[in-house]
């Protein structure tokens, strides 16, 4: 079996059952550009071989994904040169200048990524437990099918944080519904498991002790059918919403997310490519924590500071 450096990856039922996890737990699992080359080279791992049915992905630690990796020192290292630059850092864009080299990088480590992962020619099962914001969404949404421990919340606060409109793969409106979609980017609330299985993101909710067995359980109902049956059921529903425009609508959208990006890097001193407290936009590292979604109610705003 392939031997990551942030990613597990353990063959199960005699390889027909794959189960990858993030294994960056001092960082809640926060999607560095290691992280990120370790996942896509497992997921194809997975694919390529013929015995596996079915991919769980999940993570190891007190969350699936805090999403992108903001700031730890070893996310810096990766892009800054020196001994322990990644080489995704010099490839892909990397050498390039201002939003060219940010759009390409983007467009390969975090867009394009995820949509590969979502077409993958295997069933797969988002695992997930803790909290999963932001980018960590994306991980989850690329996957068939999504199985939550009952302690799990779910929020994209990047509007409020950071001033962006969502992450690189907009997958909000198809994942929550348009006004849903609206509200929690607006306010950077958070969305109850419960809910979320209502509204048809999430497919099981298991207790958090028990996420690990039963999710392993599920993949093996979901491992008997056909090969060709699966894959045909997941492509004629992925087809389905790409001609209800979802491709096209998630390439529009990662070039407004672009758009937002070069816009914060214009107006800011230091070509910071998002948002800060002199424009409206709380510092993320100190604002306020992320609260649930309230229907009968309207909070008062978050202090910018």
């Amino acid at each position: 079996m392939p031997d990551y450096q942030f990613v597990t990856y353990e063959e199960l039922d005699e390889g027909r059952i794959v189960r990858i996890m993030l294994n960056r737990p001092e960082t809640r699992n926060a999607q560095s550009r290691g992280l990120l080359v370790d996942l896509n080279d497992a997921f194809l791992t997975a694919e390529k071989d013929d015995n596996v049915r079915v991919v769980i992905l999940g993570g190891v630690g007190p969350m699936f994904s805090s999403g992108h990796d903001l700031g730890s020192a070893q996310a810096m290292a990766e892009y800054t040169p020196g001994p322990d630059q990644h080489e995704s850092a010099r490839t892909n864009g990397g050498t390039r200048e201002g939003a060219e080299k940010r759009m390409l990088q983007e467009w390969h480590y975090f867009f394009q990524n995820t949509l590969r992962w979502r077409n993958l020619r295997k069933i797969t099962i988002a695992q997930v437990h803790g909290t999963v914001y932001a980018a960590g969404l994306m991980l989850m949404w690329a996957c068939d099918l999504i199985v939550a421990a009952d302690n799990v919340k779910f929020a994209d606060p990047v509007g409020v944080r950071l001033g962006m409109c969502g992450m690189e793969y907009f997958g909000h409106p198809w994942e929550f519904g348009p006004r849903r979609a609206k509200e929690l980017m607006l306010t950077g609330d958070s969305l109850s498991v419960e809910e979320a299985h209502r509204i048809g993101m999430v497919s099981k909710i298991f207790a958090t002790d028990d996420l690990s067995e039963h999710t392993l359980a599920y993949a093996r109902r979901i491992a008997e059918r056909p090969t060709v049956t699966s894959l045909l059921i997941k492509e004629s529903v992925n087809q389905s919403v790409d001609n209800m425009g979802f491709n096209n609508a998630l390439q529009a959208c990662f070039t407004l997310h672009q758009l937002n990006h070069s816009h914060w890097a214009e107006v800011n001193e230091d070509h910071r490519a998002a948002g800060k407290p002199e424009h409206g936009v709380p510092d993320w590292k100190t604002a306020p924590p992320v609260v649930p979604m309230l229907v009968d109610q309207v909070r008062a705003p978050d202090p910018v500071r």
